[in-house]
């Protein structure tokens, strides 16, 4: 066994779309291991806030981060699936000091329904109490910014300029982007695009199950669900003192329920729209492909078509 084992692929994100069925299909084929603990975050290195270290599982040191992945080295394909690894500017160069010759998998999803799909987590969770427009605002403005300090709705679907970051480490073809569309409604071809990417078989898709979404959304069964999970003693029970798979089952089987998403608060749909129309701009252009499965949320097709928008220069801001 090496000393130290490496990760040679990451599924850095975007949160809410898609990262958490991509990892669970993933495990299911013969040539990957993914570790039991899907968001490590270690390489995103958090230092939460005193209100929220209780919401905030990581892995803070090189050894804990290492056990994770004892026995992968018969593995062609080595992964890490943490959403954070997108939106920070450091897990990026970290990444590429350990593995510069890794495979990044990026999934993206409408940046307006990404935001607020993250906010109804996060009010099941009791981690926000209120709407969707305050939350929002409050968010934004507020000057102290990172992953477990404050929610970043809205720079966490900044994707322009956050691929670009990989991109220009690890270069264009050892970058994948992909859709949570696209893995909805077509998951066998995402997963022969990733498993080419990766260069491993393909063979193994055709006996995975792909026909559940995880991680969709459910509300909480009462306001006393909310103040239960956001509260610190029963993270730790659930964290700490029953073993973690015991309460994740309750969680999701005890204390959530199906239900409609409900929806959007308009003031909150333009204030995002205004926001993110020319960060999609920009991205269609670094991509070099139309996107409009990144306006799902907006009520009418873009005023110009793509070939007419203009063009964004390489290291231009999009924000």
């Amino acid at each position: 066994m090496r000393d130290s084992i490496w990760p040679n692929f990451y599924i850095v994100g975007a949160v809410k779309s898609g990262t958490t069925s991509l990892y669970a299909y993933l495990r299911q084929h013969p040539q990957v291991f993914l570790p039991n603990w899907k968001e490590p975050h270690f390489f995103t290195q958090p230092q939460p806030s005193r209100e929220q270290a209780h919401l905030i599982r990581y892995v803070a040191d090189a050894a804990h981060y290492q056990h994770l992945y004892q026995g992968a080295d018969a593995f062609p394909r080595i992964g890490d699936a943490s959403p954070s690894y997108l939106w920070c500017p450091a897990a990026a160069q970290r990444i590429h000091q350990v593995a510069p010759d890794a495979k990044i998998i990026v999934i993206l999803r409408d940046p307006v329904e990404r935001a607020y799909a993250q906010y109804l987590m996060d009010f099941a969770e009791g981690a926000v109490h209120l709407p969707f427009v305050q939350a929002l605002r409050r968010d934004w403005e507020r000057p102290d910014k990172g992953w477990g300090i404050s929610q970043l709705y809205v720079e966490l679907g900044q994707y322009s300029e956050q691929i670009r970051r990989y991109q220009a480490l690890f270069g264009q073809d050892q970058v994948l982007v992909l859709l949570l569309e696209d893995l909805k409604k077509r998951p066998r071809a995402v997963l022969e695009a990733v498993t080419g990417f990766l260069g491993i078989d393909a063979g193994p898709i055709a006996a995975m199950d792909l026909d559940k979404a995880y991680n969709a959304h459910r509300s909480a069964r009462g306001e006393w669900v909310r103040y239960l999970a956001g509260s610190r003693i029963s993270r730790f029970i659930g964290d700490v003192v029953l073993p973690r798979a015991w309460g994740k089952y309750i969680w999701q089987h005890w204390l959530l329920c199906d239900h409609d998403k409900p929806a959007m608060d308009e003031d909150a749909r333009n204030f995002l729209q205004e926001i993110y129309a020319p960060e999609i701009v920009a991205l269609e252009q670094l991509l070099g492909r139309p996107l409009p499965e990144l306006r799902l949320s907006w009520r009418e097709a873009p005023r110009r078509p793509f070939h007419e928008a203009p063009v964004i220069r390489q290291g231009s801001s999009s924000s």
